[in-house]
């Protein structure tokens, strides 16, 4: 049954401000793990160098840049083959990328949390303790132990993709080693990226000053490398000061229509049921019929343009177009919004959301994308593509009207932090290998 939502059905915007809501849930400071300056220093310099790429052409900041709130400002974006930054990225004419990056850049915000347990969209990386490295990778028993958690090990697969960062085929070292499969272990592709940084003396200075065993002579691994951004992250890009978390701490009231929009997230709206938890996310999977644009999530060797989400993962049928609950602090500035970037537009996007088979019926191709000569973007967004997507959607419609939009993109923005949104550290004047930095 569709249920229409008015913001007339609430109490009185006075209680709403000093009460939270039931199901709230404050974040906890103590979740966040404190990193020695040494290692947060190098984990800047290799956030932001290039050097880590299979043609030292794209660095971490290329698809997530704090320019744009630690996205790319686009909806799929060019990686290896690109040139500049954002949606400025444009075709490099002497390298042009195969396809686009298949998924939206996902923001890094409080990804560092002890309560993270998830990453990428698919949920492809989580926690196994009963697996030797702790974690759940497509490597299975490739993985090797040594990352410092789980945002470490998912900070490290980019490097491995060809259209992310490795570059295609018989481009480089390691686009090759990539190619033939081999990847962790002696002579794969990760220990060849650490013997490039390995080979620049600020980069061993700084791991010995960073990790007491490396300056007693160990050799520098790919998981330092890894630990180090991972460390970096998760100290520039906390985000707990919003002033949502400040009314859980007692430091604010959050104004009328922010209260009123928190009280139909955790209500009658029903955002909660999947946004739950301190970090506004079940960490789940949930077929929410979101728009597929772009190349999809495909082999090299298939046709198809879809994104199976979750089931691509599984193999289960019950997982088709499942995709990961995103967390949502700093939401009003991460855009273009959905796993495939098709909402250009956060409050289109929420009407969309609470009735999915509608939005997605009413949805109109159109989304901020680079240019790629040749691409076909819209493949899946009308036809048997679109219908399979609706028919995946469990959830009960909502109709917002226009108050109700209102009240909860005013709630969304008192998800902001601006600390986290300017950065603790900010962006390098130069990194070790000398390669440009991203601005």
């Amino acid at each position: 049954m569709l249920r229409l939502l008015s913001i007339a059905a609430l109490v009185a915007p006075a209680a709403l401000a000093q009460t939270a809501p039931e199901g709230a849930v404050p974040l906890d400071p103590a979740g966040f793990a404190e990193s020695p300056v040494a290692e947060l220093r190098l984990g800047q310099a290799l956030f932001y160098d290039p050097v880590l790429s299979g043609n030292r052409e794209v660095s971490c900041a290329t698809c997530h840049h704090p320019r744009f709130a630690t996205g790319d400002g686009v909806a799929l974006g060019l990686g290896d083959g690109g040139e500049g930054l954002g949606p400025e990225r444009r075709v490099d004419p002497d390298n042009p990328p195969e396809q686009r990056i298949p998924r939206n850049a996902p923001p890094l915000f409080n990804l560092g949390h002890r309560d993270v347990g998830v990453m990428f969209a698919d949920g492809r990386i989580e926690r196994d303790p009963a697996r030797p490295s702790g974690l759940r990778t497509p490597l299975e028993d490739e993985m090797v132990t040594g990352f410092s958690g789980l945002l470490s090990a998912q900070t490290m697969f980019p490097v491995l993709s060809p259209d992310e960062m490795a570059g295609h085929y018989g481009e480089n070292e390691v686009s090759q080693l990539v190619r033939q499969g081999r990847l962790t272990g002696p002579g794969g592709a990760w220990e060849a990226i650490a013997a490039r940084v390995a080979a620049i003396p600020a980069y061993r200075e700084g791991f010995a000053a960073a990790y007491p065993e490396i300056a007693g002579g160990r050799t520098i691994a790919f998981t330092d490398i890894s630990n180090a951004i991972a460390a970096f992250i998760a100290h520039e890009w906390r985000a707990d000061d919003s002033p949502h978390d400040r009314a859980f701490r007692g430091e604010a009231v959050l104004g009328p229509e922010a209260a009123r929009g928190r009280a139909l997230f955790y209500g009658a709206a029903g955002c909660a049921a999947c946004h739950s938890g301190p970090l506004l996310s079940d960490q789940s999977f949930h077929a929410m019929g979101a728009p597929q644009i772009g190349p999809g999530k495909a082999e090299r060797f298939e046709s198809h343009h879809r994104d199976e989400g979750r089931a691509r993962v599984t193999g289960r049928a019950e997982d088709m177009f499942a995709f990961r609950t995103p967390m949502l602090r700093n939401v009003v500035e991460t855009g273009p919004w959905g796993h495939a970037g098709a909402h250009d537009d956060l409050r289109a996007f929420l009407a969309d959301h609470a009735d999915p088979a509608a939005g997605l019926a009413r949805f109109e191709p159109r989304a901020v994308l680079p240019d790629l000569p040749g691409a076909e973007d819209w493949t899946e967004t009308a036809g048997p593509g679109r219908d399979a997507i609706a028919a995946a959607v469990a959830v009960a419609p909502v109709t917002l009207d226009e108050d109700a939009l209102d009240a909860l993109m005013a709630f969304l923005g008192a998800l902001s932090d601006p600390v986290s949104l300017s950065g603790r550290m900010g962006i390098p004047e130069t990194v070790p290998s000398g390669l440009p930095v991203a601005r």
